[in-house]
Parts: C-alpha cells; structure tokens; sequence
C-alpha cells in the first residue's frame, strides 16, 4: 500500500514504514503527525485518485529527527570588474517516518 501526499509544496511518495525528509515542520520530534492532504491511495488492487484530495483519507506518522542539510555554496563572479560574491545556505528538513496509511 502506497500513497502520494503533498506537503510544504512538494509531493511525496510514501510507504508504511518509510522515512521521508520533508520541509521543516513546526512539531517536536517524538511528536506524531497527520497529513491530511492525501493525492492518491493504492493498496495493490484499487487506486483512489482525488479531486484534488481523497476524501477520509489520512497518513499517519512520527517526528523521528529536525535538522539542516549540508551547506549549498553560490559563488556569482564577474570577470574584469573585481566582483564577487560568496553565500551558503542550509535547508532545514524533518525526518517522519511513516507509520499509517488509511484511505
């Protein structure tokens, strides 16, 4: 059984017992966790497809671990004009592992 879920912008294709890296979430870890907004459900038969999400249906999991990615260096330069610039930027994520897929 799977299903397709949307969150932070991005949609995810999840598994029970899967650990996905999400966009950052307000929650503890420890904590469980809903997503609500559920694309798709198919348990190997049947596949339900929502307009634009299934109704009823639910993925269930727990805040395993919150932290940041490794840094992305930029490094934007312009030759013959003494111009450069450096930054980096680290994403934060969530680490949920999936426990319940009900649909």
């Amino acid at each position: 059984m799977y299903a397709i879920i949307k969150t932070g912008g991005k949609q995810y294709k999840v598994a029970e017992n899967d650990a996905i890296y999400i966009e950052k979430l307000d929650v503890e870890e420890g904590k469980a966790v809903t997503f609500d907004e559920v694309i798709l459900v198919s348990d190997g038969n049947s596949v339900k497809v929502g307009d634009p999400f299934v109704k009823g249906a639910s993925v269930s999991g727990k805040v395993e671990k919150q932290g940041k990615n490794k840094k992305i260096v930029t490094y934007k330069y312009k030759p013959k004009k003494h111009s450069h610039t450096k930054t980096g930027h680290r994403q934060p994520y969530t680490k949920v592992v999936i426990d319940s897929i009900k649909g």
